[in-house]
């Protein structure tokens, strides 16, 4: 896809401002544009399919944030307001298809993972079920309306998939009593398959929903993966906006109002953890019985992406004292190298951090110096290629996955510009 006139001059004028750091500035010139150059497709129906990079396929969720950082321009833009509805568009038509499923095809081919059971639908690339594949395309049509002030992206497919979404959720409350979805894969490592008959462990009530999978696609632990939840409370809120402002609904927006204080009451009641050294700060993951899992993904939404998605503030003492222990090597993924320090995840080697980590981390963080620190590992740990990638080993960051990753390159874009608008680089 050619690069809107409005995004280019945007590009030029924050190149400018990093002249500074001539290789800074031609990583952001690289990364910045990358999901538009080389990730998308325009279907017949205008809708748009984005791949993640080097997979053929559409995540509901790196598809949005792939895309994110383009919304500043959709205020005066309708080149790029054009784009994002496309996006919006083919979202909501694969939620509606199958609102387990994680990542699709560009057209009903069969491609994809095509020995799980049950079998997926021709559409369908993947069905491992993350709360986050559902927050995330409506968090893109809520920041869309709020910045361009189109409410057309609000159609008929966007209320059904809401509607959808909702009612999962709810299901998923109580997943043992009440789930239809079920997810087994053969011979593949531990975490890339659902034991227990494809049911996972077993968990009780708490009012959070149930998740199968994490962000990075790997099997949780527990089934109430706490930023998630976390996100799927902002989202509420923004359905109950949307619904009460632009699609007056009142029946819906009390089930979303209520479903969304069940869920933060289960957050607040069954995943908090008083840490012997930080205090009371989240878990990860807990299955309302008492056991918890301490730890911090890489993979968004994280326990440190929450400020980043509406959750919390930044300052919010909870947050504070979970951001520390995260950010520190009581996590069992956070890694301290001779190259770089960050988190990592178990979806990636042992010492591998993530960019997209660092980024956030950057994003999140309110200290100038830990910003500019951030900045400077990034910049230094691309092993030349100019671009943004999954994993990197801490201490050799010519060893990494996934060379063309666009999620990586859209968050480290945005980071950059965050720097920028602050004064920091």
């Amino acid at each position: 896809m050619n690069i809107p006139k409005a995004l280019q001059i945007r590009i030029d004028n924050y190149a400018q401002k990093l002249s500074h750091r001539p290789k800074l500035q031609q990583m952001y010139r690289n990364c910045c544009p990358n999901t538009l150059e080389t990730t998308v497709t325009k279907r017949e129906d205008g809708s748009l399919f984005v791949l993640t990079g080097d997979i053929p396929a559409m995540w509901l969720r790196d598809s949005t944030a792939q895309v994110t950082h383009y919304l500043p321009l959709t205020k005066d833009d309708a080149e790029m307001c054009a784009i994002i509805k496309g996006v919006v568009a083919a979202q909501m038509q694969y939620i509606c298809i199958d609102p387990y499923a994680n990542a699709f095809n560009a057209e009903a081919n069969g491609h994809g993972h095509t020995d799980d059971i049950p079998l997926n639908d021709p559409w369908v690339w993947e069905r491992k079920y993350e709360i986050d594949s559902l927050c995330y395309p409506m968090r893109l049509a809520y920041l869309y309306w709020k910045n361009s002030a189109d409410t057309s992206v609000f159609d008929e497919t966007f209320v059904s998939a809401a509607k959808k979404t909702v009612a999962l959720w709810q299901t998923e409350q109580r997943h043992f009593e009440n789930s239809p979805y079920r997810f087994s894969r053969t011979g593949c490592p531990y975490h890339d398959t659902i034991h227990n008959n494809g049911m996972g462990m077993p968990v009780s009530y708490t009012g959070m929903t149930w998740s199968g999978f994490r962000p990075s696609d790997d099997a949780c632990t527990f089934g109430y993966l706490l930023p998630s939840n976390m996100f799927a409370v902002v989202v509420l809120r923004y359905l109950e906006e949307i619904f009460t402002d632009v699609l007056p609904d009142a029946e819906f927006v009390a089930q979303c109002k209520e479903l969304r204080i069940e869920i933060d009451y289960g957050i607040q009641t069954y995943g908090v953890v008083d840490h012997p050294k930080f205090g009371k700060i989240y878990c990860c993951e807990t299955d309302g019985m008492g056991n918890r899992r301490l730890f911090d993904d890489a993979n968004v939404p994280n326990l440190i992406s929450m400020p980043y998605l509406g959750y919390c503030k930044n300052d919010d003492p909870m947050y504070v004292r979970t951001r520390a222990f995260v950010l520190s090597e009581e996590n069992p993924y956070y890694y301290k190298g001779t190259a770089a320090c960050g988190v990592g995840s178990p979806h990636t080697p042992e010492n591998y951090i993530w960019h997209i980590a660092l980024s956030m981390q950057g994003l999140t963080s309110r200290d100038e110096d830990e910003i500019k620190n951030v900045l400077s590992m990034l910049e230094t740990t691309d092993a030349d290629t100019g671009f943004m990638h999954e994993g990197f080993c801490a201490d050799d960051p010519t060893k990494f996955t996934r060379p063309w990753f666009a999620w990586s390159n859209s968050l480290f874009a945005e980071f950059v510009e965050f720097a920028v608008d602050n004064g920091i680089v």
